[in-house]
């Protein structure tokens, strides 16, 4: 037994998890991609992945949803409630506030969404701002919950659908500093290779390239200024592990006891981004956390 949907114009060219989630059941992600294993969803009759992306019109069956509804209070998310302190201090990291966008700079070890195994994160924070009154904040991007620097958050659909295409089409600009392990070669000036994943248990190798630039370095640390081409996922930090210099305080790629800053927080910052829009360009810069400031310090003179 099924139950039909058809996907309005507000999801055209949506991943079909992300309509899932917000169209059917508001259930963890890995959830979704076990049903979709499972054959439970299908889109004009034909079997499908959770990458795979919906279009105006489409009709997608939903086998079991009853079952699958019996469970949904189980998994809901509790949305967090930021005190009037906590919105105060994420106010004061808004870079740049407009009517259809807002950039912030993220601090370090906070997740930008929700989920399962995290309460507190930015946007059920900046919802409870001024800067959304209570409105829909729009995720265009994600930066991980231990990387600091720039994120952009849109305000409405329009936009959210416009900066979606833009990454897409590799028309937004990013540049990451970070401070790695050794001394890297001021020869090297890019990073290419193929990183594996794994979608519904199936592995995937896609290529990933990232144009890298050696600022300083030392016999121990280089502080390094990274231009990743391709989105892929931990790229930055796949790539570096794999040349032989990890990020300092990727404690998920590099564990180590006997190297130094053993318990750092992740030295990896999204200091600057640019895109254009309709021939107007955007440059936003955000400035480095307090203990990568300090680091650089303490270890690369006249920086």
């Amino acid at each position: 037994m099924f139950t039909e949907f058809k996907v309005d114009k507000d999801y055209n060219n949506s991943r079909l998890d992300k309509w899932f989630k917000k169209n059917v059941l508001d259930i963890p992600q890995s959830l979704i991609q076990k049903i979709i294993r499972k054959k439970k969803i299908k889109l004009n009759n034909k079997k499908l992945q959770s990458s795979d992306r919906v279009k105006t019109g489409d009709l997608i069956k939903v086998y079991d949803l009853q079952k699958l509804n019996i469970k949904k209070k189980v998994f809901k998310k509790n949305k967090y409630i930021p005190s009037l302190k906590e919105k105060k201090k994420y106010e004061k990291f808004v870079l740049e506030d407009n009517e259809n966008f807002i950039v912030l700079n993220k601090p370090a070890g906070i997740p930008v969404q929700g989920g399962t195994k995290s309460h507190k994160n930015i946007i059920d924070i900046i919802k409870n701002t001024n800067y959304f009154n209570n409105g829909k904040p729009f995720i265009v991007h994600r930066i991980d919950k231990e990387t600091s620097g720039v994120l952009m958050v849109a305000k409405n659909r329009e936009y959210a659908q416009l900066f979606t295409s833009l990454f897409r089409l590799r028309k937004v600009h990013k540049t990451y500093l970070s401070i790695v392990y050794g001394k890297v070669s001021k020869n090297l000036n890019i990073l290419k290779n193929n990183l594996i994943t794994y979608e519904n248990n199936k592995k995937k190798i896609q290529n990933a390239l990232t144009y890298i630039k050696v600022l300083k370095s030392n016999d121990l640390f280089s502080l390094v200024e990274l231009k990743p081409i391709t989105g892929r996922k931990h790229q930055l930090r796949k790539q570096l592990t794999e040349i032989g210099h990890p990020i300092v305080g990727d404690k998920k790629y590099y564990i180590n006891k006997n190297k130094f800053n053993k318990n750092s927080s992740l030295l990896l910052h999204a200091h600057k981004i640019k895109f254009m829009i309709n021939d107007v360009k955007f440059n936003f810069e955000a400035n480095y956390e307090k203990n990568l400031e300090k680091f650089i310090r303490e270890n690369f003179k006249s920086f």
